[in-house]
């Protein structure tokens, strides 16, 4: 018989399962359940043919390395109905259903403040995120970030080198760690804080991957800062991902004639909270702070709506035959990476699909 967390791993490496679906699922039956019902059963629950296939002939050795880079020192793997799962996270829509962690999993349980910008921000704009890295530790939260270069590297930086911890999010498996010029900045992360990450060790960094990363900086944050960004940065899809969660987003105020402040400037025009110090941020994040500090967050976190399939004018222009993202883009006159963002959620929860040429909508959809 599997162990319960070698059915995790086979149910998450079944194709098209997100963790809207996968939550689903886990309505009719346990992992464990999942894994031993029959073909049969299994398509009566929705599942498709490739999907089943992948459940009933697991990839054994994949699951084995898997396991064995589990009972490393400091390696940890976290389910989505683990204790030790973050409780900020397990809220947000497609929550991983697995993490895998280096470093110190209880972190990911203590109120974290998100710091992210630009990969070629200023001296200024590097020098901000260090300031505003060493202040929230200060004030004793953890400082989360993606390990990109910038200011994602500069607020690790800012965290460590002021005795605080930091939380570092990947868009590729922990042994694959990117940019190649932080592998040691991951592993001071890993001494002081935790290296995260939703894919499976061996994962390469590939482009899809990184909005899914984005994804989980927002949900392990109480907030959201946004220094320097440019109008199609990724930190703006991160910001969009805060405030569909119900965090607060804040951003740090440049220049009209500057394009690397072009991102921040209209997030406060959209709404964002202008920041000129970290008192502005702390006066924001009290309550949510204290929800997690409590572990009582179900008052305080927005319940998602009721919609099984959101995003229904991107989907409407993604039919059986392969759409490139600039053509659906231009059918729903909405900006381009607006429309990746949206396309990758539905293809978390199994909506659509990526194929050479461009996306293509299930069956589910």
């Amino acid at each position: 018989m599997m162990s319960d967390l070698e059915s995790w791993l086979t149910l998450a490496a079944v194709p098209y399962l997100g963790g809207n679906r996968i939550s689903q699922l886990l309505q009719h039956a346990t992992p464990q359940q999942l894994c031993r019902m029959s073909a049969e059963q299994l398509q009566a629950i929705g599942l498709k043919p490739k999907q089943v296939s992948s459940l009933l002939r697991p990839q054994y050795l994949r699951i084995e390395r898997c396991l064995e880079w589990a009972e490393c020192d400091r390696h940890t793997i976290l389910t989505l109905d683990s204790p030790g799962y973050p409780p900020l996270l397990r809220e947000i829509a497609s929550a991983p259903p697995l993490l895998f962690v280096r470093g110190e999993p209880h972190w990911l349980h203590e109120p974290q403040v998100a710091v992210i910008g630009s990969r070629s921000a200023s001296i200024d704009g590097r020098e901000s995120a260090y300031e505003f890295a060493a202040s929230l530790v200060a004030a004793n939260y953890v400082v989360t970030s993606g390990l990109a270069l910038g200011v994602d590297g500069q607020a690790h930086y800012g965290a460590l080198k002021n005795g605080g911890a930091t939380v570092a999010v990947l868009g590729s498996g922990l042994e694959q760690i990117y940019p190649a010029r932080h592998r040691e900045l991951a592993g001071k992360i890993i001494e002081q804080g935790a290296l995260v990450s939703e894919f499976w060790p061996d994962e390469k960094p590939r482009p899809q991957n990184f909005p899914r990363r984005n994804r989980v900086i927002s949900g392990l944050s109480v907030g959201v800062l946004v220094i320097e960004a440019a109008e199609r940065s990724g930190s703006l899809i991160t910001a969009r991902y805060a405030l569909e969660q119900g965090r607060e987003v804040f951003a740090l105020p440049g220049s009209i004639h500057s394009p690397g402040s072009r991102g921040c400037n209209a997030l406060i025009k959209s709404g964002a909270k202008l920041v000129e110090s970290p008192v502005d941020i702390f006066e924001e994040v009290g309550t949510l702070t204290e929800c997690v500090k409590n572990n009582q967050l179900d008052s305080s976190l927005p319940q998602p709506e009721n919609e099984e399939l959101p995003f229904s004018s991107v989907l409407a222009n993604v039919g059986n035959e392969a759409t490139p993202v600039d053509v659906v883009a231009e059918r729903c006159k909405q900006p381009v990476h607006e429309v990746m963002m949206q396309l990758l959620e539905l293809e978390l929860q199994g909506v659509v699909t990526t194929v050479p040429g461009g996306y293509i909508r299930t069956r589910r959809g």
